[in-house]
């Protein structure tokens, strides 16, 4: 990370590490805190929970919900993440203001842009994400921070630098849109970070370089 940052003029302390726990067991995540992890994502909310009451005691930890949100569990994780990665519908972003009115502030979130149009993954297309934002900032209880993709899973990392750079050329078209700020762009994982890295990633999911395979990958770490 911090090689890939210094070869473009970036400062390594401008990016954040987050170790992406799917299908970790609590154990080797205690060991990820112990080395030093300060950040945490989970991709399933029941997960997230359980792992979040495992380990009561570490409130230096912040969690961060990366994957695809069903609404009937925004309520329940609300008070444990910093920052929801994947606002990516409508009727998400109503249910996140409306429970954000109950809770007594608004939710951090990122706005999730499928970049390459695959058909298995989550996100806007990258024409409809100025009118959802220009909508979505609006509402009293969204405080939108950012963009986060998912890039194709590829052998060379290098097919994916385009995906990055257009993530990040649309933020900053976006970048002056009232109540809206760009200030996160979350991409990057295990197999692509050094490009994410030097395409101006700042959030980083990495999981499988920590914690190595765990099964079935999904495109979250």
């Amino acid at each position: 990370m911090a090689a890939a940052a210094c070869r473009v003029g970036r400062e390594p302390s401008e990016i954040r590490l987050i170790a992406v726990t799917k299908a970790v067991e609590v154990s080797l995540v205690r060991r990820a805190i112990a080395a030093g992890v300060r950040d945490l994502g989970e991709n399933r909310a029941q997960e997230l929970i359980r792992k979040y009451r495992a380990l009561t005691g570490h409130e230096d930890v912040a969690w961060h919900f990366i994957g695809h949100l069903q609404r009937n569990k925004v309520r329940a994780i609300l008070d444990k993440v910093v920052l929801i990665h994947s606002l990516d519908r409508w009727a998400l972003a109503v249910e996140l203001d409306r429970q954000a009115g109950r809770w007594g502030r608004p939710v951090r979130v990122l706005v999730q842009v499928n970049v390459a149009g695959e058909a298995t993954k989550f996100g806007l297309h990258v024409e409809e994400v100025r009118d959802f934002v220009l909508e979505a900032a609006k509402m009293p209880g969204l405080r939108i921070e950012g963009l986060m993709t998912v890039a194709p899973q590829v052998s060379d990392q290098e097919e994916v630098r385009p995906v990055f750079r257009r993530l990040r050329e649309l933020a900053a078209r976006l970048a002056g849109i009232p109540g809206a700020t760009m200030r996160y762009l979350s991409m990057g994982m295990s197999q692509d970070y050094v490009v994410a890295v030097e395409e101006g990633a700042n959030l980083l999911r990495i999981g499988t370089a920590i914690f190595g395979r765990r099964g079935r990958e999904d495109g979250h770490g």
